[in-house]
């Protein structure tokens, strides 16, 4: 196993874009590797917003005339990125990034653990967007 997990390691820091995705804190290599698997070529979503529909991280929404209504998150999108998200977003709130913290906080006390984990993982991945998109490594703006 040791030897199988360090071959991956090596293969995995050879791709530029796993390298920029490593540099967010709380990303390993497992989640770097299948966030760039899914993704794939981050210039076919043309804003963060339909990356973050594609990942199954926005609600759904009804609407009738000027009534809106933002109900549970949409099912339909990639499984394997929603659930690597929110296993990212879980480890973010409780030890690394403090702007995200503070965004966790502040839901978590209005709506409960599971919407701010689900907002946290949707922040998350706008930043993965933005890493992926400019080319640059993460940094916490706190």
């Amino acid at each position: 196993m040791k030897a199988v997990d360090a071959e991956i390691t090596s293969r995995a820091s050879r791709d530029r874009y796993v390298e920029l995705l490593l540099s967010m804190t709380g990303v390993d290599v497992f989640a770097a590797l299948v966030i760039r698997s899914e993704i794939g070529d981050v210039s076919r979503f043309s804003s963060y917003k339909k990356l973050i529909c594609w990942a199954g991280l926005a609600p759904s929404l009804h609407q009738s005339g000027s009534v809106e209504y933002h109900g549970r998150i949409t099912k339909q999108c990639s499984r394997m990125l929603r659930r690597i998200m929110v296993g990212v977003a879980q480890a973010q709130v409780h030890k690394y990034d403090i702007s995200i913290m503070r965004a966790y906080n502040r839901i978590a006390e209005r709506k409960g653990r599971r919407i701010a984990v689900v907002v946290a993982a949707r922040r998350l991945l706008m930043c993965c967007y933005s890493v992926l998109r400019n080319k640059r490594p993460y940094h916490d703006q706190t």
